[in-house]
């Protein structure tokens, strides 16, 4: 049976639920992976979501920050934060399993600290934080349950993944410490599902709302799919929702949408 997991950087769910609820109309995935939800829990606008037969699960905060995961099936096992720091107050983390007819999936939504400017206290903290999803992405594979890691890493992998790699040298996203531990995510095993079906250039996932990025095509690839052994074994295809781009309001990320035999 084909499951379909997808992420998507929503850039304000308040703002884009127009766009959000056409988009599950549209496209109808099992399971979605939603990331700067910019809303605390209590104000997530479930009810919109919920009328179109999804679970949903947040883990939000006021202003900035915050994911969700919404399922068509029971989400199980839900748990907020990625752990290592009890001091980091950012909402930037949920996981949770779904059974299907065969077994279950665990996905985990994500939303990978930007660290810019490089020379602040914002650097450091991002590659601490990709250090302790490192560790978390390992103690995952010791279950026998197929993993997907869903979200906006805000890391750029390849030179082919930017149109410019050139204008982005002195970015954290670009920076040889975050691709390095991104490269590291891979060599635990997990495999990066755009890249095991279509290896081309000019694949991306998030054009700027300045300078006509959009218009230009300036665009890079910084939303990730990542699939554990047994998750990439069931992989079937991965589409990019580049239209979702046009639409009017629209958030300057585009879904990414795996499709599993699970």
């Amino acid at each position: 049976m084909t499951i379909t997991v997808a992420t998507w950087n929503i850039n304000g769910v308040k703002a884009r639920i127009e766009a959000l609820t056409r988009w599950l109309e549209e496209c109808g995935p099992d399971i979605v992976g939603l990331q700067e939800i910019k809303s605390v829990d209590e104000g997530f606008p479930r009810e919109d979501i919920e009328r179109l037969g999804y679970n949903v699960a947040t883990h939000g905060q006021k202003g900035f920050n915050g994911v969700a995961l919404l399922s068509k099936r029971p989400l199980e096992d839900v748990v907020e934060r990625l752990p290592g720091d009890d001091g980091d107050e950012h909402a930037r983390w949920i996981e949770g399993t779904i059974s299907t007819e065969t077994g279950a999936l665990r996905v985990v939504s994500l939303y990978l600290p930007n660290g810019n400017p490089v020379g602040t206290e914002k650097f450091p903290y991002k590659i601490s934080w990709m250090d302790r999803m490192l560790e978390r992405a390992e103690a995952l594979l010791g279950d026998d349950t197929p993993v997907a890691l869903v979200g906006d890493y805000n890391v750029i992998p390849m030179p082919g993944d930017a149109r410019h790699p050139e204008r982005w040298v002195d970015d954290a996203l670009f920076q040889p410490e975050s691709r390095s531990r991104h490269r590291a995510l891979q060599n635990l095993g997990f495999v990066d599902a755009q890249r095991a079906v279509d290896d081309a250039d000019g694949i991306y996932t998030f054009w700027d709302y300045q300078a006509g990025a959009w218009q230009k095509n300036n665009g890079i690839r910084i939303d990730h799919i990542m699939l554990s052994p047994l998750a990439a074994d069931a992989l079937e295809g991965v589409s990019v929702e580049k239209h979702t781009r046009g639409w009017q309001k629209p958030s300057d990320h585009v879904p990414v949408v795996a499709s599993l035999d699970l």
